[in-house]
């Protein structure tokens, strides 16, 4: 591992501020030298056309890559959730933030980990790796043997990160409202309140510990799948020691035969399924890293708990009632169910009712073809942008879904985004209609 990538935290508010404001920055001056580009070539570019390329998308990356923390979180679920929706090149540059960030150097570290175990920490341990064997948005992870010999998996989170959430999603926010992407009568203020205090949760270690074993108890004598179990006595506010589970990342399954990717897909589908409508509770986190393969057992070892959480029941039946009415392939239903979960507003349907009939009508005879669902065939995706940007050309029609519709939706288009990577064939349209059948 070379010197560079390890990059210190930035814990002050107002280093972590002068950051964002050197991506803006930058961000600012991309926008410009692409603004004159275009308009000596007779062009005239909107604002939104000259901040989304791909030059300002790899700025917003590398700075957020450095910052980590609530910063570096809010660009993975921009990258996770935003699906066919952003240019291709974008969603390439963007996903790099799924994959590892910069490590803290050596001194850092040490720093935390004496804050949390004293200065005689070592002690506790017959060896521990200073070598990251990750890095991710919030913390990383490595690994260790306890003087009995078992192999752990300790997360030791970034300095500065926890306090740093409120004051870092405000920034962006700032950002935000400064590109002019979002319409003045678009109220985000709940949508960024629901991010702090989800971003909170996945800081508290101590919490993430309680719901991997709340999940493992969920999944209890079921075979197919894995999860690590926690070392209370090492576990603080900033560290999560659990058992270390040996496996390959879950995308090496791309080279595997077709009947293997689809049996893993099938699996981790139905879980989806059995999470919304069975267990009420969902780890909605759809993070490729968060899952590994095991290919001499054949397990999914399931990682990180930080991002679970209770589904309302209000939200569960409004999915179960959409589901319905797309196995009854019925349009009026289907449309009154997208308003229900709060996909979409009523007053957009009503400003773009026949827009928004066409584009249900272009999924349902995707989703309605008898047999497999081919999840590699995107022959729909274009008819839908192109019916789309007739409604996100009107500004007043934007919507933003209920929180609990966010996170749960932000769980099954991840992991249809990891179906699609597969290129996974699956019986879909049975799936969800036993999984409705069983629903309680």
């Amino acid at each position: 591992m070379s010197e560079a990538t390890y990059r210190r935290v930035p814990t002050a508010r107002l280093s972590r501020f002068l950051s964002l404001g050197q991506m803006a920055g930058g961000v600012a001056g991309g926008v410009l030298a692409e603004g004159a580009r275009r308009l000596s070539r007779g062009e005239r570019p909107q604002l939104s056309e000259l901040i989304l390329t791909p030059a300002n998308a790899k700025r917003v990356t590398e700075q957020l890559s450095r910052m980590r923390g609530a910063a570096m979180k809010l660009g993975q679920m921009i990258s996770m959730d935003a699906g066919d929706i952003l240019p291709p090149e974008l969603t390439v540059i963007l996903s790099k933030l799924r994959e590892s960030a910069h490590r803290m150097p050596p001194s850092q570290l040490d720093s935390v980990l004496r804050a949390e175990w004293g200065k005689d920490w070592r002690r506790r341990f017959e060896r521990f790796d200073a070598t990251p064997m990750a890095a991710a948005s919030i913390g990383q992870v490595h690994r260790a043997t306890l003087p009995g010999g078992r192999a752990l998996a300790v997360k030791v989170q970034y300095p500065g990160v926890a306090a740093s959430i409120d004051a870092d999603v405000d920034n962006v926010a700032s950002l935000l409202g400064m590109t002019g992407l979002l319409p003045e009568t678009l109220d985000i203020a709940p949508l960024l309140e629901e991010a702090k205090r989800q971003l909170h949760e996945e800081a508290d270690y101590r919490r993430e510990a309680k719901q991997m074993k709340r999940y493992a108890a969920l999944l209890d004598g079921e075979a197919g799948f894995a999860i690590p179990r926690p070392v209370d006595d090492l576990c603080g506010d900033a560290i999560l020691a659990m058992d270390y589970m040996a496996g390959q990342s879950i995308e090496t399954l791309r080279e595997a035969p077709q009947a293997m990717r689809d049996a893993v897909m099938a699996r981790l589908f139905g879980l989806v399924l059995r999470e919304l409508f069975q267990f009420g509770y969902m780890q909605t986190d759809p993070n490729f890293a968060n899952y590994r393969w095991r290919p001499d057992s054949g397990e999914i070892v399931l990682l990180d708990f930080g991002a679970a959480r209770a589904v309302e029941e209000k939200t569960v039946a409004a999915y179960r009632r959409l589901m319905e009415a797309g196995l009854a392939e019925d349009r009026d239903a289907l449309r009154a169910s997208l308003v229900e979960v709060g996909f979409v507003a009523p007053q957009t349907v009503e400003r773009h009712g026949a827009t928004f009939d066409a584009m249900i009508d272009v999924m349902t005879a995707h989703l309605g073809r008898p047999g497999l669902f081919d999840f590699s065939d995107r022959a729909f995706v274009e008819p839908l942008r192109r019916h789309g940007r007739t409604i996100a050309a009107d500004r007043a029609a934007w919507h933003i879904p209920p929180i609990d519709t966010l996170f749960v939706q932000r769980k099954i288009s991840g992991t249809a985004l990891l179906a699609i990577r597969m290129e996974a064939k699956l019986p879909l349209r049975d799936m969800v209609a036993k999984a409705i059948a069983h629903a309680g």
